[in-house]
């Protein structure tokens, strides 16, 4: 394998550790509805920090932004708006399913379409078709749709198995059907991002132009993609706010300590949900021009990496021993998938 597509593997795998830990924190959070939570955790993923990594990384991010064709902007913008439909759809799917299958069933449908749609617009998945990498892609994401139904399998086989009283110790809102909806949401409007990031090339190779490293030059995309999703996310926020009398959590009388340490750790699982972009960015520059492969090794290591978690906080606890058997083989094939896409690239 050539070294430089496997060290954007090994970049983009740091990255999918980072997505695939970001919701963690929230089990720390007390006495907060869903929507302040997510909130706290939206300003910081999508604005704050942003912006601060354009200013340290791209300090000409505002001219390289002026200086892109206002079409290209305009789209990238909206994609970022429907992909924050799809990643509050996420939030409720990890709120109803918890992290394993919650992520399991989201990024699944991301990881088919957000791998396929975009590059087959542009036409370079004709160009990688007519290539002996072709079949490997293709390959590579029927292999992981396989790893993620098995998945998907073993959560319903908890399903039936685990009595509403366990579910609910760790996972305090279970609701299957809810979940699932929630999930087929987040795989269509979820991949918006990935055809965000196909779209904007025109302002990832100006930014290049402009003398920017090549680890960074998807920062400026990020910043416009992702204020798109905040203004999708605030609105709807809001009006849960609104709805549920919440909106004075973010200054309740609650004990101060308990306050601020819930705002440093939604601010926190904002921190690990846009690290990831950035780890993301260097991989992906490594990956040649079929960088598209990125997003499905993205999206099936970070299903691997939640299924982790969601071994480590005991949602799995009390399942036989064949359930816990199907979900590991779930993961090993998903990993092997995650391989077989990235190198489809170089061969």
């Amino acid at each position: 394998m050539n070294l430089t597509i496997l060290l954007g593997i090994l970049l983009i795998a740091t990255g999918a550790f980072s997505a695939g830990s970001f919701a963690v924190p929230f089990g720390k959070i007390r006495d907060w509805k869903w929507e302040t939570y997510w909130m706290v955790f939206s300003a910081g993923a999508y604005i704050i920090l942003p912006l601060l990594a354009c200013i340290i990384f791209v300090p000409d991010f505002s001219s390289i932004l002026k200086d892109s064709p206002s079409s290209v902007m305009v789209s990238v913008f909206l994609l970022g708006a429907v992909y924050g439909i799809g990643n509050l759809s996420f939030g409720l799917a990890l709120r109803y399913l918890g992290l394993s299958l919650g992520y399991a069933l989201s990024l699944g449908l991301m990881l088919a379409i957000g791998t396929l749609i975009p590059p087959m617009i542009s036409g370079r998945l004709q160009v990688m078709m007519n290539a002996s990498g072709g079949s490997l892609l293709i390959s590579g994401v029927l292999i992981a749709c396989i790893g993620i139904a098995l998945s998907a399998w073993a959560g319903i086989r908890k399903d039936i198995v685990i009595s509403e009283a366990k579910k609910k110790e760790t996972i305090g809102e279970f609701n299957l059907v809810k979940g699932i909806m929630a999930a087929i949401l987040v795989g269509i409007a979820g991949s918006a991002m990935a055809l965000g990031f196909e779209k904007a090339l025109p302002i990832s190779e100006l930014a290049a132009q402009k003398g920017v490293n090549p680890l960074f030059t998807i920062l400026p995309v990020m910043l416009v993609l992702l204020a798109g999703t905040f203004i999708t996310t605030l609105g709807w926020c809001i009006f849960l706010g609104i709805k549920n009398n919440s909106l004075r959590e973010y200054k309740s009388a609650m004990p101060n300590k308990v306050l601020f340490k819930n705002y440093m750790f939604g601010l926190l699982a904002g921190l690990l949900w846009f690290s990831q972009f950035i780890v993301y960015g260097m991989g992906q520059s490594k990956m040649g021009p079929y960088s598209f492969t990125s997003w499905g090794i993205l999206m099936a290591l970070t299903i691997a990496f939640a299924t982790v978690w969601g071994l480590l906080r005991n949602e799995w606890k009390g399942v036989p021993r064949g359930v816990h058997a199907l979900m590991i083989l779930s993961l090993v094939i998903i990993i092997i998938a995650s391989f077989m896409i990235g190198i489809s690239g170089s061969v």
